[in-house]
């Protein structure tokens, strides 16, 4: 006759798939040997709870990189923009007074177009390569916006930051009537 097992005191040890592999009987003196429990062991623990505020923290940075850097593109769109509206107003102009104040409105127009602060925007005095205002002459027009160090959508910037410089050249209007043709014409 085979001895009987008493009931196990410690059941979930000895239940599930592995209860077997722990739990190995002895032939010739019919006592239950439980192998010795291995602390070093992780079998059935859970763990990655504390990751996830290093996973949000590691996306709100990497969001604010790239607001960042999507802030600094449309800055700089939209001192292309106005650069471009700047010298194309300029080259039209009868003469150097209105084409100055005509351009810098313009240049303002395109920035406000952008969705941007027209008061950030800083126009430099026309570069006329050498020569002034006259029929076919090269200019050149630049223009500078400051772009915040920390750009936060709904909230806005901050920080002095970035400045975004852009430059449009074009000649001054030749087919038309009022200042004079520089050098040997166009």
């Amino acid at each position: 006759m085979s001895p009987t097992v008493p009931p196990d005191p410690r059941p979930h040890l000895t239940t599930g798939a592995t209860a077997a592999a722990r739990v190995e009987r002895s032939r010739s003196s019919g006592r239950v040997h439980r192998p010795r429990i291995d602390w070093a062991d992780d079998a059935g623990q859970m763990g990655g709870i504390e990751t996830i505020p290093f996973g949000v923290l590691v996306f709100v940075i990497g969001t604010l990189l790239v607001a960042q850097a999507w802030a600094v593109v449309d800055a700089r769109f939209a001192a292309d923009a106005a650069a471009r509206e700047g010298v194309r107003t300029f080259v039209e102009a009868p003469d150097e007074t209105t084409a100055i104040s005509r351009s810098h409105e313009a240049a303002a127009d395109a920035v406000a177009g952008h969705g941007r602060d027209p008061s950030k925007l800083v126009i430099d005095e026309p570069s006329y390569d050498g020569g002034s205002f006259a029929r076919c002459a090269p200019v050149t027009f630049t223009v500078h916006y400051q772009v915040a160090t920390l750009t936060l959508p709904w909230i806005g910037g901050r920080g002095d930051g970035y400045v975004v410089t852009a430059r449009h050249s074009e000649i001054i209007d030749p087919y038309r009537s009022g200042p004079a043709v520089t050098g040997d014409g166009c």
